[in-house]
């Protein structure tokens, strides 16, 4: 494939994962229009991008507003032309959507400092519902809509192993990423006479912002959630960034991928596969 031809836009682009997607496409030659809610975490990012020699220019744009999205979509098409590639990155979790422990215990209902199932607030866990699944599905109907007919086009959506294995306590955050998977699929039936590719990538457990206090003590050593984790994942051990290339750049190659549609790749050392016996 000839890299130096495509465009990337990539959304949750000033995130260590998505950040690095970026990097790695633009090393490759292709052009990367980065986009963060904060324009100074993609400035950072496409900065980087431009240090190595490569072509990157940041945006802001949330991907709950149509209005921005509208008016960034335009902005992207005058600077870049056409786009190629659409990654929807942007998402995550919210501590208010959490449980605290992760089976229910009846003394739970009794103890104020314990947010148990039927404490959860519905308007946090419509919060994480909005930033991870109508995020996507926002971002898509606005820019999908121009790499109709495009050859190569494809989108991935980002997805997560909690979609596949829902997560103890992370009830809103594993749900909402099974609505991606569930839209990724439609979505590649919709169009897949129109030669755009829909495809997901599901990371396993890797170490992030997000997920740092999730995973690691003040100290930082490795939780009892943590040893759980490593333990159910055959390769014992967390994901590195650099885990995700392979699957990213695969999907991206029509040439290499382009008669997969409707997947949802799995990069987690295993743990999907291990029944845990």
């Amino acid at each position: 494939m000839e890299w130096n031809k495509k465009v990337a836009v990539i959304t949750g682009a000033g995130g260590v994962l998505l950040s690095a997607y970026a990097k790695e496409l633009a090393s490759k030659g292709v052009r990367i229009a980065v986009l963060s809610r904060e324009l100074k975490h993609a400035q950072r990012a496409a900065d980087e991008i431009i240090t190595a020699g490569n072509v990157a220019k940041a945006y802001g744009c949330d991907v709950l507003d149509k209005g921005s999205l509208i008016k960034t979509e335009e902005q992207i098409y005058k600077d870049f032309g056409q786009y190629h590639i659409l990654i929807n990155g942007a998402g995550g979790n919210m501590p208010n959507a959490n449980t605290t422990n992760e089976t229910f215990t009846p003394n739970d209902l009794n103890n104020p400092k314990v947010r148990s199932f039927f404490s959860l607030d519905s308007n946090e866990i419509e919060k994480v519902f909005s930033v991870n699944f109508l995020g996507t599905f926002l971002v898509t109907q606005i820019f999908a809509k121009r790499m109709l007919g495009v050859k190569g086009a494809v989108i991935i959506n980002f997805s997560s192993m909690a979609a596949q294995c829902p997560m103890t306590k992370v009830l809103g955050y594993s749900a909402s990423k099974a609505a991606i998977d569930n839209f990724t699929k439609w979505l590649a039936v919709h169009f897949a006479e129109h030669g755009l590719r829909v495809n997901a990538i599901a990371p396993g457990f890797f170490l992030t912002n997000q997920n740092k206090t999730l995973l690691t003590n003040p100290d930082g050593s490795l939780t009892e959630r943590s040893h759980k984790i490593i333990n159910h994942t055959p390769m014992r051990r967390f994901g590195q960034v650099d885990d995700l290339f392979g699957a990213l750049s695969w999907l991206c190659d029509e040439e290499a991928s382009g008669f997969v549609t409707g997947s949802i790749i799995a990069v987690d050392g295993g743990f999907h596969a291990y029944s845990g016996v």
